[in-house]
């Protein structure tokens, strides 16, 4: 089972321990304009030798693996550091799957999007009218363009388990859910706010999305993704494993430290908690694809990519009062004046990010694989590379 992912909080919010740390990451307001895809943004040439290290350092966070992959104007540039299997010692290379956690809501926003495209669906449809019974009645405002965007209200949830250490993670590690049980933890108590006036980030937003696309396209999710992007794509390294705790094939092992100070690998895991929210398999080579192409224009309508670069009004904000960072199917950062677009995602042992500018001058995807438990450490790295990429 997973748990609520950190993805919620900007990539930048830890602090770099060394001489140099990276700018701070600031979400600029909802109402700036989404930039044209021919526009250019300033960016520095790529420094190779500090991106690096930047990646080589795995003690912040403490980390097996990580691989980056570079992309946009200045050509690629990718690179490793660690090694997939610690008994093995195989090196990483960007066709190594990992889990991609919350990255999965890009491909699953692509597919809802698409069904909006062909009249299938209407993002201003209440949910309940297409999951009739699944939601209590007093969540009736609830539309689909409010899961996709965050702005829902859902309460939070109540009876799941919260692991406080590694050893609790593995105890739980198998513990299965059915979708509509992991809705039915969400629906106890009123609405947080009315759907549509503010933002929060909650992962049971696309495991509701996951369900309308199961039931506007009569079959599992899963398979409409695999339909209409994988095989659409050539992604051949990408995967919705379903009920499958695996990762079959040419794969890099997520860990844990214990107590003790070994190292647990968590590698086998049970994702049904995060159906549509982040449970997909993917290769950094994949997503560096997906964003391409699906920032190109070759994926949706015009009218509809532009909902992925627009965030909610400039007076919908976060629960903390800052700007909604969240658009439909994407998170905004702005690292030194340079405005990404994209997602991070995690699950125990894994931790991504996958980030384009608009225009597609500059792409990165970083995959990690921090060894501690949620302790607000793991976007380190993702912090120091974001930096890198944009100070000039």
């Amino acid at each position: 089972m997973t748990s609520p992912p950190l993805s919620r909080r900007a990539f930048a919010g830890a602090a770099l321990s060394g001489a140099t740390a990276p700018a701070a990451l600031t979400v600029l307001p909802a109402r700036s304009a989404v930039a044209s895809p021919a526009a250019t943004t300033p960016l520095p040439p790529l420094d190779t030798a500090a991106l690096r290290a930047a990646i080589d350092d795995l003690k912040h966070p403490p980390s097996t693996a990580a691989h980056l992959r570079v992309g946009g104007a200045t050509g690629p540039w990718h690179a490793s550091s660690g090694v997939a299997d610690i008994r093995t010692r195989r090196p990483v290379t960007g066709c190594d799957k990992v889990r991609i956690g919350s990255i999965t809501k890009v491909f699953v926003a692509t597919v809802v999007l698409q069904l909006v495209a062909e009249g299938r669906v209407a993002l201003d449809r209440p949910v309940e009218h297409i999951l009739p019974g699944l939601l209590p009645a007093r969540f009736s405002p609830v539309t689909v363009g409010h899961l996709l965007n965050h702005t829902s209200g859902l309460p939070d949830h109540v009876g799941i388990p919260e692991p406080a250490g590694a050893e609790e993670v593995l105890h739980h590690r198998f513990d299965h859910w059915t979708p509509r049980e992991w809705v039915a933890t969400a629906t106890h108590g009123a609405l947080k706010f009315p759907p549509g006036t503010r933002q929060e980030y909650r992962g049971i937003n696309y495991v509701l999305a996951a369900l309308v696309i199961d039931k506007v396209t009569g079959r599992p999710y899963g398979e409409a993704v695999a339909a209409r992007v994988l095989r659409t794509l050539g992604l051949a390294g990408t995967v919705v494993p379903g009920d499958d705790p695996r990762i079959h094939g040419r794969h890099v092992h997520g860990y844990l430290k214990m107590a003790d100070g070994g190292l647990r690998d968590v590698t086998v895991y049970d994702q049904s908690a995060g159906r549509g929210e982040g449970d997909m398999i993917s290769t950094p080579d994949d997503l560096d694809r997906m964003l391409t192409v699906l920032f190109c224009g070759e994926l949706l309508p015009p009218e509809l990519l532009r909902l992925m670069f627009t965030p909610p009004p400039e007076d919908v904000r976060m629960l903390d009062g800052s700007p909604a960072r969240y658009s439909t199917g994407l998170q905004r950062a702005d690292v030194n004046g340079v405005t990404f677009w994209g997602k991070t995602g995690e699950t125990y042992g894994y931790k991504n990010a996958a980030f384009s500018t608009r225009d597609g001058q500059r792409r990165f995807v970083l995959a990690c694989n921090p060894t501690t438990v949620r302790d607000g450490e793991e976007s380190r790295m993702i912090a120091r590379v974001a930096d890198l990429l944009t100070r000039g």
